[in-house]
C-alpha cells in the first residue's frame, strides 16, 4: 500500500478478486488495497476457535493478562504515527485527530489492564451461623463486537480492552469502510503476545450476514454493538432467541445549550469542538444549538466566524480541520438534510457550498425551529442548526424532545442552574462548560433509544463479567 511506512501492520493485504474487499480513501477515491473476506464457514470456525481459547485465557491470572495488555498498549503508542496515517487514509479524518484517536484508543487498553486486577467479589454477612455467603466475578464468555467506521481504533479498544481484561475472548467485525485499522491493531496485540484465537477479526461482504451469525450462534455469549439505533434494535431482536448478554451504544441527537450567563468565548470554542470534530461524524457531536435570546447576537457571529475559518481538505494536508464524509452516500444524506431544512424555512448563514468529491462545507443554519425534520434526526455531518430560546423550562422540554439520550452539552456559570439543568437533561452523559467529554476514565453510554450499557470507567469492566453467588453451608460443624 502506498504511503504506509510500516508494512508489517498490513500483512492482510492481498491481490483483488471475487472474495476480496476493496478499501478506498474517501478523500481521493483511490483504492488503498484489498483484503480477503471470510466465508460463513470461516466465521463459524473463528467462533469455535475463540470458544476453545476462552477457557485458557480466563484461567490466566489477571496480572498476566494485564502484562500482555500493557505490552499491547506500548506497541500501539510506539506505532502511533503509522496507525494515525493509516486511519486518515482509510477514514479521512485530519491527521491530528487520528493521532489523538490512537492515543485515546490505546488508553483503554492501559486502563483496563489495571482494572482487570480489580474484578472484586464480596463477602456477605450470613443469615445463619453455619453459612458463609460470597460472590465472585467471572467472564461472561466469548464476545462478539461490531464496531463503526467513524472511530476505527477507539471503538475496537473500548470493547476489546475490558473483554480481554475480564478474561473473555473476543471476535471483532469492523466496518467494511475501515478494516485496515482493525487488522493493524490486532496485529500489534499478537506481537505483544495475546493469543491469536483470543482476539480475532472477521470481515464479510455483507455485514448483515455476520450479524446474523453472531446473534444466533450459541457460543457467542455477549454482543457489543456501536452503530445506529435501527440496526441496534434489529440485532437485539435477533439476540432474543439465545437470550444473549448485550450492550448497545446507538444513535445520538445532542443538544448544545448556551444560557444567558455563559462565558461566550468558551461556549464558542466548545461548540466548534463539539460539532466539527471528525467532520460532525460522531455519535456525541452537537446536533442542535439552543442559544438564549439575550446573547444570541453575541454568540452567533463569533460562531460563524469560527466555522468559516475551518479548513476543509485531505486529512494528510497541513492544517486541515475538516476531512471528507466517509462516502458519497453520507455526503448526499447531509446535503439532503440541508435542502429539506431550507424548504421548511431555515436560512444558510455560513457554508452550504457544493464541494467536489465527498467533502461538505461546514454549514450554519439559522431561523431554525423545533418542528423541522432534521431537529429530530441525527445529522452526522458538519452542519450546525441554531435555535433561539428564552425560557429555561421550555428549553429543557425541547432538549429532551427526542428518542435519543446519548450526550448533551450546556454552558452556564450559575451553580443552581448547572445542577438543575444537569439533572433534568435526559441523557447518559452531560458536558457542562465542556465540548469534549470522552475519556477512558469515565463511563460512556446513553439512555432511551441511544442504548444501554457503559464503556470506559470501572463500569466498563462490569459489562463483561457475571456475578456468581456462592453459599457455603455446614460451617463450624467439625
Amino acid at each position: 500500500m502506498n504511503n504506509i511506512n510500516n508494512q508489517s501492520l498490513l500483512g492482510v493485504l492481498c491481490e483483488p478478486g471475487e472474495q476480496t474487499l476493496a478499501v478506498a480513501n474517501p478523500a481521493t477515491g483511490a483504492v488503498l488495497g484489498y483484503i480477503p473476506v471470510c466465508s460463513e464457514a470461516e466465521i463459524t470456525a473463528a467462533i469455535a476457535r475463540s470458544h476453545l481459547a476462552q477457557g485458557t485465557w480466563q484461567r490466566l491470572p489477571a496480572k498476566e493478562r494485564a502484562q500482555l495488555m500493557q505490552g499491547w498498549y506500548e506497541l500501539l503508542m510506539a506505532n502511533q504515527a503509522d496507525l494515525a496515517r493509516l486511519m486518515t487514509l482509510e477514514q479521512g479524518k485530519p491527521l491530528a485527530e487520528s493521532m489523538a484517536e490512537v492515543a485515546y484508543g490505546a488508553a483503554f487498553i492501559q486502563w483496563f489492564a489495571e482494572e482487570g486486577k480489580r474484578a472484586l467479589g464480596t463477602t456477605i454477612p450470613a443469615h445463619t451461623q453455619d453459612r458463609r455467603l460470597v460472590t465472585i466475578k467471572q467472564p461472561v464468555g466469548v464476545v462478539a463486537a461490531i464496531t463503526p467506521w467513524n472511530f476505527p481504533i477507539a471503538m475496537i479498544t473500548r470493547k476489546a480492552g475490558p473483554a480481554l481484561a475480564a478474561g473473555c475472548s473476543i471476535i471483532i467485525k469492523p466496518a467494511n469502510q475501515t478494516p485496515l485499522c482493525a487488522y493493524a491493531v490486532v496485529e500489534l496485540a499478537r506481537q505483544a503476545g495475546i493469543p491469536d484465537d483470543v482476539l480475532q477479526v472477521v470481515i464479510h461482504h455483507s455485514p448483515e450476514v455476520v450479524g446474523d451469525i453472531f446473534t444466533h450462534h450459541p457460543d457467542i455469549k455477549k454482543l457489543s454493538f456501536t452503530g445506529s439505533t435501527k440496526v441496534g434494535g434489529h440485532l437485539l431482536a435477533q439476540c432474543a432467541g439465545t437470550v444473549k448478554n448485550t450492550s448497545m451504544e446507538l444513535g445520538g441527537n445532542a443538544p448544545f445549550i448556551v444560557f444567558d450567563d455563559a462565558d461566550i468565548e468558551l461556549a464558542v470554542q466548545g461548540a466548534l469542538a463539539a460539532k466539527f470534530r471528525n467532520g460532525g461524524q460522531t455519535c456525541v457531536c452537537a446536533n442542535r444549538f439552543y442559544i438564549h435570546d439575550t446573547i444570541y447576537d453575541q454568540f452567533v457571529p463569533r460562531f460563524i466566524a469560527g466555522v468559516k475559518a475551518l479548513k476543509v481538505g485531505n486529512g494528510l494536508e497541513p492544517d486541515v480541520q475538516i476531512g471528507p464524509m466517509i462516502d458519497a452516500a453520507a455526503k448526499e444524506r447531509v446535503i439532503a438534510g440541508v435542502r429539506q431544512a431550507q424548504k421548511q424555512g431555515a436560512v444558510i448563514a455560513a457554508g452550504g457550498g457544493d464541494l467536489a468529491g465527498c467533502f461538505v462545507e461546514p454549514t450554519v443554519l439559522v431561523d431554525v425551529h423545533q418542528t423541522m425534520d432534521f431537529i429530530q434526526n441525527e445529522l452526522f455531518g458538519p452542519v450546525a442548526p441554531i435555535l433561539r430560546f428564552n425560557n429555561d423550562e421550555l428549553l429543557i422540554a425541547q432538549a429532551n424532545d427526542t428518542i435519543y439520550g446519548l450526550a448533551a452539552f450546556f454552558y452556564s456559570r450559575d451553580i443552581n442552574r448547572i445542577w438543575t439543568v444537569a439533572e433534568a437533561l435526559d441523557y447518559g452523559m452531560v458536558g457542562i462548560n465542556e465540548g469534549i467529554i470522552s475519556t477512558e476514565l469515565a463511563p460512556f453510554g446513553g439512555v432511551k433509544q441511544s442504548g444501554f450499557g457503559r464503556e470506559g470507567g470501572c463500569e466498563g469492566l462490569d459489562e463483561y463479567l457475571e456475578t456468581k453467588y456462592l453459599c457455603f453451608g455446614g460451617i463450624g460443624r467439625g
